[in-house]
């Protein structure tokens, strides 16, 4: 259909300046409808669990490493785990065009490495620092920018998470493919959803340490009571237990209902919130409004 036409007849009967708040109208409805629907947008495009096959194998009899030395160098170098805020914050800005490189490179060495040839141990910490060191690469490389959320972004698209940015051992995969596909369904650990980092100030924390087999489990306990213990993981709000949308979202991996994200809770909260969870018998009020904002200084 073409407008131009009634543009004009509108402009003639009415005036531009009609037209214009008109639109301006029109915008903001779709700005309301667009927070309104967003919680129920997020949920629609959570992914479930479910395994690639192709990925479910090991070798339990090699004991060989694999070097995650450069990635810790990268983390040293420009995380602050000290933060006033509670909320660990990367220098993306800051990291020069050496560093930059070399934080390349070290994805290109995971992307060239089969993980299969490794034990289960060494690959779960192989998974979770190829997903934070290809998020942290993607903001390097299209920084600066005000959240992951703009990159590959568009209307009906949230972000960069379905797009196939890695080939691990010549499969093409995104970073959904590893936390939804490879992550969860191989490993069924709640707390893999406080390892992988999704570069904003809503998630749980990037660790300060790069995984290995040996530490794999101190951190992912580490990284879950700190963000249990944070306002953006849970908080008291007028005798209300409000939550973070991470329970919500992926509520099936945190027992399925308000009783088990609560049993779940409880299990790293420190002991005045685990005091107040013991007590409570109220429904969750789940957070929707998300901190997307990049978890820079």
């Amino acid at each position: 259909m073409q407008l131009d036409p009634i543009v004009a007849t509108v402009d003639r009967r009415f005036g531009r300046a009609f037209r214009a708040h008109v639109l301006m109208t029109a915008r903001a409805f779709v700005a309301a409808a667009v927070v309104l629907l967003l919680p129920v947008a997020n949920a629609g495009l959570v992914p479930e669990s479910d395994l690639w096959p192709a990925w479910d194998a090991s070798d339990e009899t090699n004991a060989r490493t694999i070097d995650h030395e450069p990635w810790q160098r990268l983390l040293d170098r420009y995380l602050d785990a000290r933060h006033p805020s509670g909320i660990n914050r990367f220098d993306y800005a800051g990291v020069s065009l050496e560093d930059k490189a070399a934080l390349e490179a070290y994805v290109d060495a995971l992307q060239a490495t089969d993980p299969r040839d490794y034990s289960r141990a060494e690959q779960r910490a192989y998974w979770i620092n190829l997903y934070n060191a290809a998020t942290v690469a993607l903001i390097v490389d299209h920084y600066p920018v005000e959240s992951i959320r703009k990159i590959h972004g568009g209307l009906f698209r949230f972000g960069p998470w379905n797009e196939p940015l890695l080939t691990v051992a010549g499969e093409s995969m995104s970073l959904n493919d590893i936390e939804h596909r490879i992550l969860r369904p191989i490993w069924s650990d709640p707390r893999i959803h406080y390892a992988v980092n999704c570069a904003s100030l809503g998630c749980p924390n990037l660790a300060a340490r790069a995984y290995t087999k040996i530490n794999t489990d101190e951190l992912l306990d580490a990284g879950a009571r700190a963000y249990v213990n944070h306002p953006r993981g849970a908080t008291f709000e007028r005798n209300r237990l409000r939550v973070s949308s991470i329970y919500d979202w992926y509520q099936v991996d945190f027992g399925d209902s308000d009783a088990g994200v609560i049993a779940h809770l409880s299990r790293y909260a420190k002991p005045e919130l685990a005091a107040r969870l013991a007590r409570y018998d109220g429904k969750l009020r789940y957070d929707y409004d998300y901190d997307w904002e990049l978890n820079q200084p």
